[in-house]
């Protein structure tokens, strides 16, 4: 994957994780604009998705990486954006199958289910991996709402 900016948000349950991943993509080189939260006070997780998500269709960013407490509330938020393709994710294997096969633009973690080692994980993996093309081009191609 050729990474741009990548976008990072979470909620306050994700707080912790992303502090985690600021570290991973600092160590990584990757450049960053944090979306928010900046602690773990409580917040609403779509004020956060939204902007990430604006941030991706605008090209501002590429990739995002979205983070709440079960990753269900970030990834719903974000997929609401038609340029959006955001995957919940919980291990390395299905990390690598939403970029093959669905081209995913946002790597979404559920904060309080995985560690920080998993996190580590998934991360490399969704840099890693590219998209097959193909018949997964078509199916891809059918998401979004015209």
């Amino acid at each position: 994957m050729e990474v741009k900016t990548v976008g990072v948000a979470s909620d306050h349950a994700g707080y912790p994780l992303k502090e985690f991943v600021l570290q991973y993509l600092e160590k990584k080189g990757y450049p960053v604009k944090d979306y928010g939260t900046y602690s773990d006070q409580s917040v609403d997780y779509p004020d956060f998705g939204h902007a990430l998500a604006e941030g991706i269709e605008s090209g501002e960013v590429y990739p995002g990486i979205g983070i709440c407490g079960s990753g269900e509330g970030m990834a719903i938020t974000l997929n609401k954006h038609q340029g959006v393709r955001a995957g919940l994710v919980w291990n390395k294997e299905i990390a690598q199958l939403i970029r093959q096969h669905n081209d995913a633009n946002v790597l979404v973690l559920p904060g309080r289910f995985i560690d920080n080692k998993t996190a580590e994980a998934i991360m490399d993996e969704f840099f890693t991996a590219s998209f097959e093309g193909g018949r997964h081009e078509r199916r891809v191609s059918k998401i979004a709402i015209k």
